[in-house]
């Protein structure tokens, strides 16, 4: 007698289930994409000069969400932000003055001096990262920050919108800091443009 051969048949039972195990996978990675997205990393991309030559046109760029969580930005951190009169709108600008500090911008340059509790006859901030072009000629502006308030100026300073232009910026506006330059490929690096300056 030929050997009989059997064949199982998928039950539209098992069906059902393979087709919620797939939905629940699809679920769980887009919360994570989303927890990742909104709370940990967020990518951005730099539009506009402002940040020439540390940071050209279109480069793409991961920001760090989470670090400000537990600790507050630096002097020479590169940091995204929502502008303060229209925080739907995200700039790319350096941390140059701290809270509780005065900030005094003067001569052709400027000079940048800050003025703090360990400084109290100021002290001029090291530009020589700077290319003398990008200085952005003679201002003379004196501005003290608040428990909560940073002064940030773009690399570029002829072209950049800044705290020269539209005051300080609070700390709540801040979205991050500059973690990884992903494009050009030829630029990619981890916390790029970070300056170190004295305290």
């Amino acid at each position: 007698m030929p050997d009989s051969v059997m064949q199982k048949e998928s039950s539209p039972d098992s069906s059902i289930e393979n087709d919620r195990s797939l939905f629940s996978y699809a679920l769980i990675a887009l919360v994570l994409a989303l927890i990742i997205r909104f709370f940990i990393a967020t990518p951005y991309i730099v539009q506009g000069a402002s940040m020439e030559h540390v940071f050209e046109n279109h480069d793409y760029l991961i920001i760090d969400r989470l670090t400000y969580d537990v600790s507050t930005p630096k002097r020479g951190d590169v940091v995204v932000f929502g502008l303060p009169q229209e925080t739907s709108r995200d700039l790319i600008k350096r941390v140059i003055g701290l809270p509780e500090e005065t900030v005094v911008l003067s001569g052709k340059a400027p000079d940048v001096t800050i003025i703090n509790a360990t400084h109290p006859n100021g002290f001029k901030l090291d530009q020589s990262y700077l290319s003398a072009e990008n200085l952005g000629g003679s201002t003379n502006m004196r501005v003290t920050l608040g428990p909560d308030e940073y002064f940030v100026l773009g690399d570029n300073r002829r072209v950049s919108s800044d705290s020269r232009i539209w005051g300080v910026l609070p700390r709540k506006d801040i979205v991050g800091r500059v973690f990884v330059r992903l494009f050009p490929f030829s630029m990619i690096s981890l916390f790029p443009g970070k300056a170190h300056y004295q305290d």
